[in-house]
Formats: structure tokens, sequence, C-alpha cells
């Protein structure tokens, strides 16, 4: 699919572009154009790009064929700019999916790329269509409407994922299980992935926030200071989601070794108990062969209670014994 919207220079709107029309907006240098390419197959992609827009064959070859971590370029006439979205997708084995956007951003155009459906995308086109004054402030203003969108929905990843470790914090309280322990490395997994996209994704808006790009204007890097600044404490929030992640994982070992260690201690305290029962009845129960003197004695009633007491009274005093060692 590819469509296009333009805002004139007196103030009209125009869609879907033909490519004589493109060419038209491109080369007046005037107006805003917002051309989006989305699973279209190549030879019409490559189309756009390279018949169109004649961008550099090199930026179209990673636009099309290769994926990169977030980075800009600066290309004569224009920048590239690669962006990664997160969308929760609410699977299991990967609640959260990341996605590559790539963009062209000119003095009067912004192009996107999109390999797949970028949410964001959609979102700030539905906008446009319903409110023409975001073409009307210009290219660089309607990428940094794009690009604030798409830091927003990472702030949301984190705040689900903070959500679900204080909901896990509170499980390892009451009654963890292994699926709890699970919960844990798949929190850490996602923290991680999203850190691995949001660091080098900081860095391309400190750039145009700072770089000398002639298409960004001095009154516009304010806007990418400001995408910067978000990113630097939302890198502060998932540091801290990585020690919270830790810190319940290392509370997980530690209740379960405890938990293990009581019931090993109830499980020795009953063998204790037993084991003077044990030799008693043992020593009681032996046969004995050919005896030298009567042994009747001690099928009498005074011994049976006798040893009946005994079988009571040893258990106890060690039972009272193991408390004042403070054991139980």
């Amino acid at each position: 699919m590819i469509r296009s919207i333009y805002y004139t220079p007196d103030g009209k709107l125009q869609r879907d572009l033909d490519d004589s029309a493109l060419r038209q907006a491109i080369n007046t240098g005037r107006g805003t154009l917002w051309v989006d390419i989305c699973n279209e197959p190549l030879p019409s992609s490559e189309h756009i790009l390279q018949d169109v827009f004649k961008f550099h064959p090199l930026a179209i070859e990673d636009t099309i064929h290769e994926a990169h971590t977030p980075k800009v370029n600066d290309w004569e006439g224009c920048i590239s700019i690669v962006l990664h979205t997160v969308t929760e997708v609410g699977d299991k084995d990967s609640a959260f999916s990341t996605r590559e956007l790539d963009a062209f951003l000119g003095t009067n155009y912004l192009l996107t790329y999109q390999g797949q459906l970028v949410p964001e995308v959609d979102l700030i086109w539905s906008r446009v269509e319903q409110d023409a004054g975001l073409l009307a402030r210009g290219a660089v203003t309607l990428f940094y409407r794009l690009a604030d969108e798409i830091v927003d929905d990472f702030l949301l990843a984190v705040e689900d994922i903070d959500q679900a470790i204080d909901q896990l914090e509170d499980i390892i309280f009451e009654q963890p299980t292994s699926e709890t322990l699970e919960c844990i490395f798949e929190n850490k997994r996602y923290l991680q992935q999203i850190r691995r996209i949001l660091l080098p994704q900081r860095e391309l808006f400190n750039k145009l926030a700072r770089g000398d790009y002639q298409v960004v204007s001095p009154m516009e890097r304010i806007y990418f200071r400001d995408l910067y600044d978000h990113l630097v404490r939302l890198h502060e929030i998932i540091e801290s989601l990585r020690d919270m992640s830790t810190g319940a994982l290392d509370t997980y070992l530690s209740l379960v070794n405890n938990r293990m260690n009581e019931v090993m201690k109830t499980l020795t305290i009953f063998t204790a108990l037993f084991m003077p029962l044990s030799f008693l009845a043992g020593f009681f129960g032996m046969n004995f062969f050919q005896p030298s003197f009567p042994l009747s004695i001690w099928t009498g009633k005074l011994i049976f209670s006798l040893l009946l007491a005994l079988m009571v009274i040893t258990p106890s005093i060690m039972f009272l014994w193991m408390r004042r060692k403070t054991w139980l």
C-alpha cells in the first residue's frame, strides 16, 4: 500500500498523488508532503524511492533489504532515520514485539517505509486527515509527532512491566511457584530487549537535537531535545526496574531456600525425637538365646510401665532442650 497526502502552499489538501504530482511537490520545496509505504512489493517501493524521490542507492538498499539498529544518516538534501517501535502482542512467549520503521526527512516531505505494520503511523495519519494543521507546521514537526507517539508507546510498555513486577512481588510473599520464577525471567528479558533498542534510539534523537543537519532548523531541534530527555528518564526507569527484577529473583530464591530449610528442620526434629524410641524398641525386641538367669521380670507390668514412661519422657525432654537451644 502506497498512500500520500500533500498540504499545498495555498492551504489545500491533496491525497493519493501520482508520480508526476509527487515530483512536482518535491521540486517546489514548499508545502508538506507525506508518503507512506507499507507492505508494498519491492518493485513498487523501489520505484518510489529511486525514480520519484531519487534517494541514494545505498540508502534504498538499507531501507528495503536490511534491518538496522536505530540510527540517522545525512544524505544530500535529506536525512534517513531508522526507528524501532514496541508493540504489545499479548503472546505468552513474546509479550512485546519490536518493529522497524524507516523514514526519509526532507525540507518539505516525510517518507515512511513500513516493512511490518506500525500502529503509530496509522494513528498519526488519521490525526493528519482530521486536522490538516499538523501538515501545515512542516515535515520536521510531523516527524516529531510520529516519534513522540513511538516514545510514548515505549513508556506504556515499561509501565506494564512495572505493574507485572509489583504483582510478582506480592505473589512471591504469598505463594511462589515455578511459574513465578518463569515470569521473573520473562520480565528481565523484556527489559533487556527494550534497553537494547532504547540506548541507540536515545543517541539518535541526541544527534538530531545537537547535530548540524540542514533539514532540521535550530528552532526545531528543541523538539528532539524533548524526546531525548524523555528517553533519558525512560532509561533510568528501566535500570530501576532491572534492579527490582533482580531483587525479586533474590527474594524468591531466599524464600524458597528458607521454606526448604524449615521442611528439613521439621523432618530432622521428628527423626531426633523418635530415635530414642527406636533404640528402646529395638533393644527390648531382641531375642536372647540360652539365658543364664531368669528373664521373666523383663516381661512384667512394672518394666512395661517404666518403659512406656521412658518413651514418653525422653522425647519430651529432648523437645524442651531443643526449644531452649532455639532450634524450634
